[in-house]
């Protein structure tokens, strides 16, 4: 019989620091995937599109950042995208615009679909994963994944192929 990881209280978690983050899911720290290379580049360029269009759009782009998706889970989007008329938290409680998960080796389908999910129950209306050595984006939606090649910012008529974004790692 496999033995049960001990429960933390949330506030014990909050408490910590770890590099990577680790999340929070029912009482349990959970390590994430340590990203490699093709996740760093990943990481960076959207991070790096994002932030030069901020004005244009309203966002703030931010890289592994607290949110909590419901109060005994939190989840650390490797990016987020936030409005910049919603409140200015520390640890993310109103749905951001939009997040990206990107595929590390480590990562199982399992976990990542608990977690997309998490972020879908939170009320987050973009909700994106990539594979970076396939470059293949998928956007999820009710409960599945869809392969896509358009981003699209909830709320605004901002739309850009994930090519254009992917040139920027080139």
């Amino acid at each position: 019989m496999a033995a049960q990881p001990s429960l933390i209280p949330v506030e014990e978690y909050l408490r910590t620091t770890s590099d990577p983050d680790c999340e929070y899911v029912d009482g349990v720290i959970e390590e994430r995937a340590v990203g490699e290379y093709d996740h760093a580049t990943w990481q960076a360029i959207l991070v790096t599109f994002f932030t030069a269009r901020q004005d244009e759009l309203g966002i703030n782009a931010r890289p592994e950042l607290r949110v909590q998706v419901a109060p005994h889970r939190f989840r650390v989007p490797d990016v987020t995208l936030l409005s910049r008329k919603a409140p200015r938290e520390q640890i993310i409680t109103h749905a951001p615009l939009a997040v990206f998960e990107i595929l590390s080796p480590e990562d199982t389908m399992t976990r990542m679909l608990e977690k997309l999910a998490d972020y879908e129950r939170m009320g987050i209306a973009a909700i994106w994963l990539i594979e970076p050595t396939k470059q293949l984006f998928y956007r999820y939606s009710q409960g599945q994944l869809t392969l896509a090649a358009i981003f699209e910012l909830p709320g605004t008529s901002f739309t850009v192929s994930f090519s254009e974004i992917a040139a920027l790692a080139e």
